[in-house]
């Protein structure tokens, strides 16, 4: 699988994941707050923001009828209504170029997901590096084409799909000739679990589509990230927040900016320690190979004397015969004097 180079970073298995903050909502309908998102986000390390430019109207209906409310108890939105919920969530327009202003300025590659045709045609002013596609635009195959249109990669999540349902959306991508396509591993439920995670679908994606596969992640903590980092995932995203005790239409299932901080150091020591099958010891452990056990001289012996298992032992370090020979040599007789920790040799036989 090609790298793909997003905003100056390439992105492939050959280099540590692509760790992605998403504001979402978290700015909590505040500028100075989005702009304060930004700031932690760069001291955290984080290799890019991202946005959803979208509006209610190009989301939904502006209904109140049963269809429209989320009726999930379980659902941190239970009981809302689509278009006031999305109305509250959005990333006002005006704002982004400000934000990806600031962005620039701190080095921190920024892009965003969009959710109806005008979104592409505001980030394409903006000069946005790529497209994110969210689990539920997924299936919507036309934004999807126009997306791919610009020749800009696409990171595709996969939250719900079907085979069937991403091999759509990737042929859709394809008629437009771009195939600088990253899919993302999606547990669509927020926030989800660690046994709800799947990330053995990671590689399984991979080898199906012989694509990138990374993940959009929506657990508690850091540890389902790395191991998907360990099973070769090349973009890992998670919502970010300034605290979760602020509130928001995501908070809850949101990193903090230290959390954010550990993921990207964890996320690439785990993708460090995946390295190649190794047997026999890897060069480092070479030093080492002092401290294994062999057979030394356990006690001064004379020319003639036999050996045995008080004569011969096996103890640390490791330059004498290798502990395995001790059955062929106990009872052997030595043809020299020799004391007390003395590395034993074949030659010292016969």
């Amino acid at each position: 699988m090609k790298d793909i180079n997003i905003g100056g970073r390439l992105v492939g298995l050959s280099h540590p994941p692509f760790i992605i903050a998403e504001m979402s909502g978290n700015h909590n309908q505040s500028l100075d707050r989005a702009m304060a998102l930004v700031d932690a986000a760069a001291k955290a390390g984080v290799h890019a923001l991202k946005l959803q430019t979208a509006s209610p109207d190009g989301l939904t209906l502006n209904v109140d009828s049963p269809d429209f409310l989320i009726n999930d108890p379980s659902s941190p939105w239970h009981g809302r209504n689509l278009y006031k919920l999305y109305k509250e969530a959005v990333t006002p327009w005006e704002w982004h170029k400000p934000i990806f202003d600031r962005c620039a300025r701190l080095g921190l590659i920024v892009f965003s997901s969009p959710f109806e045709p005008a979104a592409i045609d505001l980030l394409e002013e903006l000069n946005a590096p790529c497209y994110k596609i969210a689990s539920f635009e997924l299936v919507d195959l036309p934004l999807v084409r126009k997306a791919a249109s610009t020749g800009k990669p696409l990171i595709m999540s996969t939250g719900m799909a079907t085979v069937s349902d991403i091999e759509d959306a990737v042929n859709a991508a394809r008629s437009e000739g771009n195939d600088k396509i990253i899919l993302l591993k999606c547990t669509s439920n927020y926030p989800s679990t660690a046994k709800d995670a799947n990330i053995a679908t990671i590689p399984h994606l991979q080898q199906m589509f012989g694509l990138q596969v990374g993940l959009s992640d929506h657990t508690l903590g850091i540890g389902v990230p790395c191991a998907a980092a360990a099973l070769g995932a090349t973009v890992i995203e998670k919502h970010f927040t300034l605290r979760r005790s602020d509130g928001g239409v995501d908070a809850s299932f949101s990193l903090e900016p230290a959390e954010f901080c550990a993921l990207v150091e964890e996320s690439e020591r785990a993708w460090a320690s995946v390295g190649n099958v190794v047997y026999g010891g890897a060069a480092v452990e070479k030093k080492s190979l002092q401290f294994r056990r062999s057979l030394y001289i356990a006690k001064d012996v004379k020319a003639g004397d036999s050996l045995t298992d008080e004569n011969l032992r096996i103890v640390r370090p490791g330059y004498g015969l290798a502990p395995k020979n001790i059955d062929v040599l106990l009872g052997r007789k030595i043809n020299r004097d020799l004391s007390i920790g003395t590395a034993m040799k074949w030659e010292f036989i016969g």
